[in-house]
């Protein structure tokens, strides 16, 4: 293969990448946002404890967390296969990518609410403020900072999944650096693909840290 098929062949990979990282967090967020919100509120230190609501939701994000993502990529292969209709390619690989990635994203989020000064939150249920708006209008405003600090921590979480997920078919860099670096001794591909990876993690974490930087009120 030369040069400029290897070119090729990279930007390929760094589109799948971004396709598998971006879009699993997107749908991590979908599902991790409320599953956090709900366990923040139910908490018996929440602003509406509900036992029997969080220890469910609690056991389901400890025993997703607690399988190392490669098993649970392999487990829910008949899953995703039943979902997005084959196992393998990069399309295929944002399923369980989502699946690892809302329970993490879960807890992420119950952590930065959970900073949120008890004080304020007392102060807005003083003036009359419902569940709802402490929720949408306290918790989520003034966590802010720390849940845009989070989101970059998982995104840069998620694209390391990705380079697992392309030792079984799932595509992107990863995929390049085995097939085309590991299986072909082939050391030059192995170097590129990895600087590309640090390359977008570092992207990823300088976009995010500056956008939290700029929404700290605190300074």
């Amino acid at each position: 293969m030369d040069n400029s098929a290897y070119i090729q062949l990279l930007g390929q990979g760094i589109i799948e990448t971004l396709i598998m990282t971006l879009g699993s967090t997107f749908l991590g967020y979908v599902l991790g946002l409320p599953i956090g919100i709900i366990l923040t509120v139910t908490d018996k230190d929440g602003i509406s404890p509900n036992p029997f609501i969080y220890k469910i939701l609690d056991f389901i994000c400890n025993i997703l967390r607690s399988i190392p993502f490669i098993i649970l990529l392999i487990l829910l292969i008949p899953l995703t296969t039943i979902v997005v209709g084959k196992s393998y390619g990069t399309a295929a690989m944002v399923f369980p990518l989502f699946v690892c990635a809302a329970p993490f994203i879960g807890r992420m989020v119950e952590s930065s609410l959970k900073e949120v000064d008890p004080g304020v939150i007392e102060a807005a249920r003083s003036m009359g403020a419902s569940n709802f708006d402490i929720i949408f209008r306290v918790l989520l405003v003034e966590a802010k900072t720390s849940l845009i600090v989070n989101a970059t921590i998982t995104t840069g979480t998620i694209l390391g999944y990705t380079a697992m997920a392309g030792t079984v078919g799932g595509g992107g860099l990863g995929s390049i650096a085995v097939q085309y670096g590991y299986y072909r001794w082939n050391t030059q591909v192995m170097v590129i693909t990895v600087i590309l990876i640090i390359v977008i993690f570092q992207l990823i974490q300088n976009i995010g840290m500056a956008i939290a930087s700029r929404l700290d009120h605190r300074k």
